[in-house]
């Protein structure tokens, strides 16, 4: 095994393991870190390099290469460590978007469980509390405008109404959160907006109520950021796949499926009062199918999360 420290001084890094085979790494803005890059050579399985960062103590995370693919694979010992490598990844890009009609517009999608929700929150939250390091221009007493925002899938589901028009109106309501019981070409038209205009307002959901709540959300002109988070983004068929051409980045949570159906067990029982017998069966007809389906879109990501079962 050969390792190569070197200190970046850009966002993309050029690692050569032989005089004929060059891989290009691209890694965030890691400031003035410097990175222990380690390599084997197999042409028949992909390349695995393991960054260690002084950023936080030594941390370190898995980058996972492969000839055929330009996926990378971020593990870190715990989730905060996974949510600031990707604040790391997103703040130089925000920083460097002068135009306010321009957007940086990540997909973020996984199967239910997965934690997408609460990974998309973090890394806002995070953006948002780091931001005005990056603007030391403003002026104090100015309280600092929010550059990150959360864009939430759910918005587009069918109303309740529309699922009782259907065929099969009980069947419609049992397999409700497949992906035939969302609206995508309205999601897409949403996206488009945004990207076209700088602004845009979206439907949230009121899981009270079990339908969207109309122009609940508003991405506004000084938003930078954008992550858009859900089940299906990742799809490559029929207008899903044209939701997920929209994206500047595509990331997907990977997570055990037995791990995220539990959490989702724990879910409906708790949040939707089911007997953990009705929550079971909701999970074996609905859920797990849409999970499996879902996991077969992780080969479309850029950037494959591994979910760290805080639990353990």
């Amino acid at each position: 095994m050969d390792s190569l420290t070197f200190l970046p001084t850009s966002t993309s890094l050029s690692c050569f393991s032989s005089p004929d085979f060059a891989k290009q790494v691209r890694f965030s803005l890691w400031r003035q870190s410097s990175l222990s890059v380690k390599w084997t050579v197999n042409t028949a399985r992909p390349l695995l390099y393991t960054v260690r960062s002084n950023l936080r103590d030594g941390a370190s995370m898995k980058v996972s290469f492969s000839r055929n693919s330009d996926t990378h694979v971020l593990e870190a010992r715990c989730m905060d460590e996974v949510y600031d490598s990707l604040v790391e990844r997103l703040l130089p890009t925000a920083a460097a978007t002068a135009n306010p009609n321009l957007k940086y517009i990540i997909g973020l999608a996984g199967p239910p469980g997965a934690g997408k929700s609460t990974v998309a929150s973090e890394v806002v939250q995070r953006i948002n509390k780091k931001w005005p390091q990056k603007a030391p221009s403003m002026d104090e007493l100015v309280e600092s405008p929010e550059v990150a925002i959360v864009l939430p899938m759910d918005g587009f589901h069918l109303y309740r109404r529309q699922l009782d028009a259907m065929e099969d109106p009980k069947e419609a309501h049992a397999r409700r959160g497949a992906p035939w019981t969302f609206d995508p070409a309205r999601l897409l038209k949403c996206l488009q907006t945004l990207r076209n205009e700088g602004s845009v307002y979206a439907p949230s959901f009121d899981h009270g109520v079990g339908d969207p709540v109309e122009d609940d959300i508003f991405v506004s002109l000084q938003h930078k950021v954008v992550i858009v988070e859900g089940n299906y983004l990742l799809l490559d068929e029929g207008v899903w796949s044209d939701i997920s051409a929209v994206f500047d980045e595509k990331w997907f949570i990977d997570v055990d499926l037995d791990t995220s159906m539990e959490r989702v067990l724990k879910r409906h029982m708790s949040k939707s009062n089911r007997s953990p017998d009705e929550a079971k069966w909701r999970i074996d007809y609905n859920d797990r199918p849409n999970a499996e389906l879902i996991m077969k879109s992780k080969k479309n990501a850029d950037l494959v999360i591994k979910s760290i079962d805080l639990s353990a």
